[in-house]
């Protein structure tokens, strides 16, 4: 447990390095903490501070800079977030594809860094649904989405169609199931089969299929903006393997959807430093996440990624405040 003097001199030597980047020493902390203390009594608290895991010596100098443990001690206890700077920012409602993308863009813009959101899941509902034939045993299944996306899938079937029974089986989808989730047609058709005749009904099991690859190859779940701010990010410009891992992660989009979720899966804004557990598991990267809204429902997460040297303080208003934006213009969106 730490006493009153070790927590204010952690929290001025974590508050040092992130303004500074420098590994911060002895003299330079005592001016930071404002404490009357003598150089060898602080050398003495940052060796212990040391052994407790919460500072680091690099071999290159001799200050001190805050571990992944050091920095989760300070966000956990010594955070002080003042009222938000940032509230006069907006984002209109509109398509929520083109909210989530201002979205990632405004998260990008004030913290310069990155921005990531993860948009919300599509249902895998169709408005409409046609089908044209080409070809013998080649048809064109045209699906309309609720939003008025149109998907085309070319598939190709066992036995030959008329166009007669074509229209017969897109009249029967659209008055009997249009509006339901796909898996849910897919589930009533296995039961209905018995009563559709069996060439139709294996068109429309067909039909189900595709529509349901087609929502969901269109779905652009995670939508990430500012990558390019890390080039001048000094954590990592100096080292390219920081950078190469940091790049990786973005490529590697299933990956970062899994990070997201875990940090979604809690209410409000949550921090994740990389080195402290599996979680994030990049020493030089955090996450400052919360998840949105749409209509009181949680429907996704967004968040900032940037160097475990940041200002916390201001990640988290900035998250903060663009959750409530979008979950503001996606509630609004008619």
């Amino acid at each position: 447990m730490l006493d009153d003097r070790s927590k204010l001199l952690l929290k001025a030597l974590v508050e040092r390095y992130i303004a500074d980047g420098q590994p911060v020493g002895s003299r330079t902390l005592s001016r930071a903490s404002g404490l009357e203390l003598s150089p060898a009594t602080i050398r003495n608290v940052m060796s212990d501070l040391e052994e407790m895991g919460l500072i680091a010596s690099p071999h290159t100098s001799a200050g001190r800079i805050p571990t992944a443990r050091g920095y989760r001690l300070f966000v956990d206890t010594m955070l002080t977030v003042q009222p938000t700077q940032y509230a006069a920012h907006s984002l209109a409602p509109d398509q929520p594809q083109k909210v989530i993308s201002n979205a990632a863009n405004l998260l990008s813009n004030l913290s310069q860094f990155v921005g990531v959101v993860i948009a919300p899941r599509r249902t895998s509902v169709f408005r409409h649904i046609e089908f044209l034939r080409l070809s013998e045993r080649r048809l064109l299944v045209i699906i309309v989405s609720p939003d008025g996306d149109v998907q085309n899938r070319v598939i190709f079937t066992e036995q030959d169609y008329s166009q007669a029974q074509l229209v017969e089986a897109a009249n029967f989808l659209n008055s009997q199931y249009v509006g339901l989730d796909i898996e849910h047609v897919r589930e009533r058709l296995q039961s209905e089969v018995e009563s559709l005749r069996s060439e139709i009904a294996a068109l429309m099991q067909a039909a189900v299929t595709v529509s349901s690859e087609a929502i969901t190859e269109t779905q652009d779940e995670v939508i990430i903006s500012g990558e390019r701010n890390l080039l001048s990010v000094s954590d990592f410009s100096s080292d390219m393997g920081h950078l190469r891992r940091a790049f990786e992660l973005f490529e590697q989009k299933a990956q970062l959807m899994r990070l997201m979720d875990i940090a979604g899966q809690a209410e409000g804004v949550r921090i994740f430093i990389g080195g402290e557990s599996q979680v994030v598991p990049f020493e030089d990267l955090s996450i400052v996440s919360s998840p949105y809204e749409v209509d009181g429902k949680v429907v996704g997460t967004l968040g900032v990624i940037g160097p475990t040297r940041m200002a916390y303080d201001r990640m988290i208003q900035i998250v903060d405040i663009t959750s409530k934006l979008v979950s503001n213009a996606l509630s609004h969106h008619k």
